[in-house]
């Protein structure tokens, strides 16, 4: 069972991936049919972010990804080679 803290912790992650979610996609999808004149322009970011940002964050990902498999085949051996 969850205690309290993991409660409000797991919660604000969901909340924060939902506000993040909604923004994106409202960003994404809804932006461009709206006039580029309307105010609600000035809350977003320019659309080229759209892309960059997450192919930024899948590059970050993919290469701590590749780093942490990279740190466990290297304690694997060394283990492997002391244990011989």
């Amino acid at each position: 069972m969850a205690t309290g803290t993991d409660q409000a912790v797991g919660f604000g992650l969901v909340a924060v991936s939902l506000i993040i979610f909604t923004y994106y996609t409202v960003w994404v999808i809804l932006l461009p049919f709206i006039d580029s004149q309307h105010v609600i322009h000035k809350y977003f970011l320019p659309r080229a972010y759209a892309v960059l940002i997450p192919l930024a964050s899948g590059l970050l990902l993919l290469l701590f990804v590749g780093l942490f498999i990279t740190y466990m085949m290297l304690k694997s051996q060394r283990v492997a080679k002391k244990a011989q």
